[in-house]
């Protein structure tokens, strides 16, 4: 009996794929055609998207832009290709885009802040604030530009760190560039004792940045006394110099300035009490 039952499953089978061998083909050339359609879209999608980001660079168009122009072509590219898979697979497209707009909508509402740094990577695209290469704060967060991404940018750090900040808190907060001007004001404030002659600090103190090539002498160069506090004369310097030689011209001036107040005998303040005694005497009360 119950060999009779299982041949029976078997001659079932066999007349069940008989009726439906082309509804079975069908499926089978759809579904080989969908997995070709996304494979070639998958590349396709990167192809096209590299492609157009060497185009975009060879123009002499910014790197930002170029890297974040192709990541949208991508992404678009390959909500196509789903699409189109869907499609050739027998699901309704009309349907799906329907239901698409549906959950686009309600996670639109659930990722307002992803959004908004969407939005705010457009705006650095489009104003261009920053760029690729140039060094930059972020509202704290210091780095050289490594890429603007469509929700956030990322800085390479002096000390060799990635630190990835989201777009909608640098387009909230402030950006401060310190490559974008080709020059840049070098203040430098020195401090040196009460007692020092205030011609000859600023003599000394001139006459180091004048013995320097780096510094832009076209511009004002200023060298005064800008405090007294309770222990020392503080001057204040300011030059300028090229971006690009910033720091080394900081870090030099103030070794040549305390090596220049050496050589003159202008001691540096340190911190000391001056204390003062007054001595009084007690006259004692007349006893009549």
């Amino acid at each position: 009996m119950a060999d009779l039952n299982v041949v029976n499953g078997i001659s079932d089978a066999g007349s069940w794929l008989l009726k439906n061998q082309c509804l079975l083909i069908q499926y089978l050339v759809n579904t080989i055609t969908a997995i070709i359609i996304l494979a070639i879209g998958s590349v396709a999608a990167r192809v096209i998207s590299n492609a157009l980001n060497r185009v975009i660079k060879l123009r002499g168009i910014d790197a930002t832009i170029a890297d974040f122009l192709s990541a949208i072509v991508r992404y678009v590219l390959l909500a196509f290709t789903f699409v189109a898979v869907l499609g050739r697979i027998g699901v309704q497209t009309s349907s799906v885009i329907a239901v698409l707009g549906a959950a686009g909508l309600a996670i639109a509402l659930a990722l307002q802040g992803s959004l908004s740094n969407f939005a705010a990577g457009v705006l650095l695209v489009i104003f261009r604030p920053l760029k690729v290469g140039e060094y930059v704060d972020l509202g704290g967060a210091v780095g050289t530009v490594n890429q603007v991404h469509i929700f956030t940018t990322t800085l390479h750090t002096t000390d060799n760190k990635i630190i990835v900040v989201p777009n909608g808190k640098i387009i909230a907060g402030n950006i401060i560039n310190y490559s974008r001007a080709p020059d840049r004001r070098v203040d430098i404030e020195i401090t040196v004792a009460y007692s020092a002659n205030i011609d000859l600090v600023k003599k000394v103190l001139g006459d180091v940045i004048a013995a320097d090539d780096r510094i832009t002498h076209g511009k004002e160069v200023t060298v005064r006394l800008k405090e007294m506090t309770p222990s020392s004369l503080n001057f204040v310097t300011r030059s300028w110099t090229a971006n690009a030689e910033y720091w080394n011209v900081y870090f030099d001036l103030m070794e040549n300035f305390k090596r220049a107040l050496d050589a003159n005998d202008l001691s540096l303040p340190f911190q000391q009490t001056d204390t003062s005694l007054h001595r009084t005497e007690k006259r004692s009360a007349k006893v009549k």
